[in-house]
């Protein structure tokens, strides 16, 4: 006989919280929750257990977010969640690990957490939950179930994420209002998708990354900012009888390499907003290509990175050329290697280098991601290789720049082991996709030369290493300047003289800022000139405003 325990905290012979309950609970008991808000988290390890709100669903409140862990966790066991609501704070507001785990009628929330994690071997059963905040709506990792008229909304990152294998049947579901992917599916995972809407994503709706083969059946991709299906390299699977609408281009997109079978909607269905094969938009825009080179040539000095970057488009330009008209094209690595002091442009040439790539026809959308050390290396063994592998999939499509890159070899700082494991995960990632990316890493001459030696493969992968030279004082003033004139200030006569003085005795070792330094002294050249225009007794005229002069200077650089 199954036994039944009511938790309330006014009835007499109630318990008066759910872990009170869970104490004294047999296996296979229910514990009949009456309406009501209980700040709590609950362990459930290895139990066989029901949770069931007394009153209508939504009714009950299980609030874990002043706990510190997840509100509910279950380890093992068979589980049931009715009629709940889950929040948390920066934990999962439901963490499953191994067992069986159903929920029925249940809302969950997080802070910087997924809402819904499973994990482990473990198996979920959920009918008609809502996700309404989180890092991530629900997190399948390893694992597998059915999710069925579930709604995931206004999480900040993606909405549903299959990694490391998992299997889940995720059916009639809605995901919308993401912040970055409505659907992420990587590490060989293997769901299916069917009849599900995505809609309102800050990036594709549904991505297919590194080794999986999702079956997408009759879903609707719709209205997101990125393209509406992206399947990358390497990626299986099947799509079939889905649309999209009002996606960026194309809608559905799959990498060269890729071996999804796709088909088609049948015809009076939603339309598909469009099918690339071969992972980039086809043809080339060679009038933005010039106005992008215009904008290169504008930088001041540079001059030798502008003739390897002209030289790099040029032989991009002309192995198209070659392929339309019949003839091989060997294989091209878009790697690099920017070395130099900081302030010298790296950034800037990186940027307008991925935009010549998309403009190129070579990426097809040349998004900028700059990382450091701290997004790509993780605190134990195996969290590494997942971040970086997470960082690189996000930058598919686009530039990846890593700062400071020599800063992940063992040479470089604590924990360098975990930097090793980075260095390492990113020589297989950069030739697996090295059509899908480009990959510029960044730092001092010496500390990078020390960096490519941390794997025997690292250096092969890079096309071509470009090095950043120091500005002289000249070109320094002349950045003053330009500077200067894009916030509406004048150089007083004299002023430039000044600042070439300056510029020319100043040390200019490897931490000199460069550019960097050239932006500081203007601001405090701003500061003095604040100072020396409130001193003057009456309101300062426009020309005063605008005027920078010998004084602010000299004030600036005391």
């Amino acid at each position: 006989m199954v036994r039944m325990l009511t938790v309330s905290p006014d009835r007499p012979g109630a318990c008066p919280t759910i872990t009170d309950a869970l104490e004294i609970a047999p296996d296979d008991a229910v514990v009949s929750i009456e309406p009501g808000v209980y700040p709590e988290a609950l362990r459930l390890t290895g139990r066989r257990v029901r949770l069931v709100a007394a009153g209508e669903a939504g009714s009950v409140t299980v609030d874990g977010r002043a706990t510190g862990r997840p509100t509910v966790a279950c380890d093992g066991g068979e589980v049931l969640l009715q009629g709940l609501v889950i929040q948390a704070a920066d934990h999962p507001a439901v963490d499953a690990v191994g067992g069986r785990l159903r929920m029925e009628k249940c809302r969950a929330s997080a802070g910087y957490a997924a809402a819904v994690s499973v994990r482990d071997g473990a198996r979920i059963e959920a009918v008609e939950v809502t996700v309404t905040g989180g890092q991530h709506g629900l997190v399948v990792s390893d694992a597998g179930g059915t999710v069925e008229q579930c709604e995931i909304r206004d999480v900040t990152d993606d909405g549903i994420i299959v990694r490391l294998g998992a299997d889940p049947t995720i059916r009639n579901c809605t995901v919308g209002n993401t912040g970055f992917r409505g659907v992420y599916v990587y590490q060989a995972a293997r769901p299916t998708i069917e009849r599900c809407d995505v809609s309102g994503t800050g990036d594709a709706g549904i991505v297919v990354a590194l080794q999986s083969s999702p079956t997408i059946v009759d879903c609707w991709v719709h209205d997101t900012r990125g393209v509406g299906i992206d399947v990358g390299r390497g990626c299986g699977g099947t799509i079939e009888g889905s649309h999209t609408e009002r996606t960026a281009a194309p809608g559905v997109r799959l990498a060269e390499g890729s071996t999804t079978v796709f088909r088609a909607a049948e015809a009076g269905g939603r339309p598909l907003a469009g099918v690339s094969a071969g992972g980039g938009p086809v043809g080339q825009d060679e009038h933005k290509v010039e106005e992008l080179l215009a904008e290169l040539d504008s930088m001041i000095g540079l001059a030798g990175v502008k003739a390897e970057v002209r030289s790099l488009i040029d032989e991009i330009q002309v192995n198209e050329w070659r392929r339309n008209a019949g003839l091989p094209v060997g294989a091209v690595s878009h790697h690099l290697i920017f070395t130099g002091a900081p302030g010298t442009g790296k950034t800037t040439v990186a940027r307008v280098y991925g935009q010549l790539l998309k403009a190129l026809g070579v990426l097809p959308n040349g998004q900028f991601r700059e990382v450091s050390r701290r997004d790509l290396v993780g605190q134990y063994i195996g969290h590494t290789a997942e971040k970086t592998s997470s960082v690189f999939t996000e930058a598919l499509g686009g530039v990846l720049f890593i700062d400071e890159a020599y800063t992940l070899s063992r040479a470089g700082g604590a924990g360098g082991d975990f930097g090793q494991e980075a260095i390492d995960t990113l020589v297989k990632l950069m030739e697996d996709h090295r059509e899908q990316v480009a990959v510029i890493v960044a730092g001092y001459t010496t500390e990078m030369a020390a960096f490519l030696d941390a794997n025997s493969g690292l250096a092969s992968r890079f096309a071509k290493t470009l090095e950043f030279e120091n500005y002289s004082p000249v070109q320094l003033v002349d950045i003053v300047g330009r500077i200067a004139r894009n916030d509406e200030y004048l150089l007083a006569d004299g002023l430039a003289d000044g600042l070439l003085e300056w510029f020319g005795q100043i040390e200019r070792d490897q931490n000199f800022g460069n550019a960097r330094e050239a932006r500081k002294l203007l601001e405090g050249m701003r500061k003095a000139q604040s100072g020396r225009l409130r001193a003057l007794g009456r309101m300062p005229s426009r020309d005063d405003l605008r005027t920078l002069v010998l004084d602010d200077l000299l004030a600036a650089t005391r």
